[in-house]
């Protein structure tokens, strides 16, 4: 059973000015990031986002990382800062909407639902690729979309048993990597000063290449760290959020630089060969064989196929709370919000929001091209950042009630302007058919806005403040 709702405003309230409490207030710290960090899915990145900046620039793939880091460190203030202000589930959006005009927060919202679903889609029928090297009979891509479909009927559970329930998952792939970490370090071949050579494999051997190779893997490794800001999706259901929301993040972001880093720093340095680890088509999992043998690179494997089930989950959990804000803050013609924005009246989840996320997750696994799949989320998280940093620009414009404050302010948005504007030059450059899709999701969403909302805003996308916690 699910409890609809009303207007989005808070129904004891007689100024309308706030939204009420639907949500399940459930969330320590703690749980938050257990959550948060499954989103991020640290194992997955490592064996597959961070294998083609290793295989493009050899030992100086852990400078390419490091320097991401920094980079990553000032979205984190960004995020930090604009949370304490706005805590609200609908997360980028909900400050784009308020900092930077309603057009354009409804067209960012459209972009971080498109590529919120399509991440799902693309994460998911990795789960195969690693099953497979277990159960040849489980690879495949109906493998993905049985994914999408368990893990659906797994989020929408109360959200305090899907943080312990992701909790158990993430143990076990911090476990995984672990056991990189374990064997690169204790089969030391070459010393920390490989960490800044670049080389990447040639026709006779190791080629060095210059230090200007790095600059456009910085977006590829971002996007290996990325995920520590769907702690604001949570933001409804953490205690104390205004205060914790910015905590999470940054500790979350600290975590996913040490368990990415240190496992490419300890292969770097572990690895057999250089020149057999930079001419593999999965140089981990040959380093994983090498150095652990068969038995090892199969069980971390499983490992990582459960990492991905655990991002699947968190995800769709993620952007089911975008739908269902989106629903709240009346965005669809009222049938279509009181479906998406009510909440079960036993788990406080919104149960049909979930649902949606997952059935259209689904449907695109099935029915597109993984390489597709690839093109339209590859600009988004460029874009998402570029207008975060805006937001964060704005902010102090605001009256000022949020409980943290960015230090240096505001250096942190500019230079996250600054790399983004870089990162979407390299882009366009060189694979300009992923600035495409993520421009025509903007305009999709600037013509709905136009056409749909403004002519209604007197009762439609009128954004009250967030809850204040008693």
């Amino acid at each position: 059973m699910t409890t609809p709702v009303p207007t989005g405003r808070n129904a004891d309230d007689d100024t309308g000015s706030s939204y009420r409490q639907q949500l399940s207030r459930a969330l320590g710290m703690g749980e938050n990031i257990l959550i948060t960090l499954s989103a991020v899915t640290p194992a997955s990145s490592v064996f597959i986002i961070i294998p083609a900046i290793l295989l493009a620039v050899g030992g100086a793939s852990v400078l390419t990382l490091g320097i991401a880091a920094i980079v990553s460190v000032f979205v984190g203030l960004c995020y930090a800062e604009l949370a304490a202000r706005y805590p609200i589930t609908g997360g980028e959006y909900t400050w784009a909407a308020r900092l930077l005009g309603r057009p354009m927060g409804f067209a960012l919202f459209a972009l971080t639902l498109v590529n919120g679903v399509l991440i799902i889609a693309v994460i998911a029928l990795g789960t195969g690729d690693y099953l497979g090297v277990a159960f040849s009979q489980l690879s495949g891509k109906w493998v993905g979309v049985g994914v999408i479909v368990v893990t659906t009927g797994v989020a929408v559970l109360n959200i305090k048993t899907n943080a312990w329930v992701t909790g158990v998952f993430l143990a076990i792939e911090v476990a995984a990597i672990t056991v990189l970490v374990f064997l690169g370090f204790t089969n030391v071949e070459r010393g920390p000063s490989e960490w800044v050579r670049a080389t990447t494999a040639g026709t006779t051997g190791l080629d060095h290449v210059g230090a200007g190779a790095l600059a456009p893997l910085i977006p590829v490794a971002l996007f290996a760290f990325n995920g520590y800001g769907a702690a604001v999706y949570y933001a409804e259901e953490t205690k104390d959020a205004a205060r914790t929301i910015g905590r999470v993040i940054m500790v979350c972001l600290a975590a996913t630089v040490v368990i990415e880093i240190l496992p490419l720093a300890a292969v770097v340095l572990g690895a057999p060969s250089m020149d057999e680890l930079l001419t593999s088509a999965a140089p981990l999992n040959y380093f994983l064989t090498a150095r652990g043998g068969s038995a090892i690179n199969t069980l971390v494997s499983v490992a990582i196929a459960i990492a991905i089930v655990n991002a699947v989950i968190a995800i769709i959990l993620q952007i089911s709370r975008l739908v269902f804000a989106s629903a709240r803050d009346r965005s669809w013609p009222d049938p279509i919000d009181r479906v998406l924005g009510g909440v079960h009246a036993r788990w406080q989840t919104p149960v049909a929001a979930t649902l949606v996320t997952g059935a259209i997750a689904a449907i695109a696994a099935a029915a597109l091209p993984l390489k597709w799949l690839i093109t339209a989320t590859g600009a988004g998280l460029i874009v998402v950042y570029f207008f975060v940093a805006l937001a964060a620009l704005r902010v102090r414009r605001e009256r000022a009630t949020g409980t943290y404050r960015m230090p240096l302010w505001p250096l942190p948005p500019l230079l996250v302007i600054g790399v983004m504007v870089y990162a979407a030059y390299s882009l366009g450059r060189d694979s300009a058919s992923q600035l495409v899709v993520a421009g025509v999701t903007l305009l999709l969403g600037f013509a709905y806005y136009l056409g749909y909302l403004r002519p209604r805003a007197a009762d439609r996308w009128v954004l009250p403040d967030p809850i204040a916690e008693t």
